[in-house]
């Protein structure tokens, strides 16, 4: 949709879509994350792979990089059995509010 893409390309241009990606040897896009990152809060919003495992080493490296840069707070927005097996868990509605609130105060 013209639209969604409209409105990342302006978050990227804010610098705040951000996206890492797993590719072969030879270049060729194989997985991939991306999401919206504002302060220390980083919300992903979809993750795909063409090769086995390919999108758990793109998460595995933004994860490295949200560490770095001081992201307290990773929303994965669902938590599916795939995300609960990589170490996401669910938390109640206020203590969400809370840490976002404290993540939204980041540098």
């Amino acid at each position: 949709d013209q639209q969604i893409l409209d409105a990342y390309l302006r978050l990227h241009e804010l610098g705040w879509a951000h996206s890492v990606e797993t590719r072969t040897t030879d270049g060729t896009l194989v997985g991939g994350i991306y999401g919206v990152g504002i302060a220390g809060f980083f919300a992903g919003e979809s993750m795909f792979h063409r090769e086995t495992d390919a999108s758990k080493a793109a998460l595995a490296h933004l994860m490295t990089i949200l560490r770095a840069s001081g992201v307290v707070l990773f929303d994965v927005q669902w938590l599916t059995p795939h995300l609960s097996g990589l170490g996401a868990i669910e938390i109640p509605r206020s203590e969400y509010l809370s840490r976002l609130n404290d993540a939204l105060r980041v540098g």
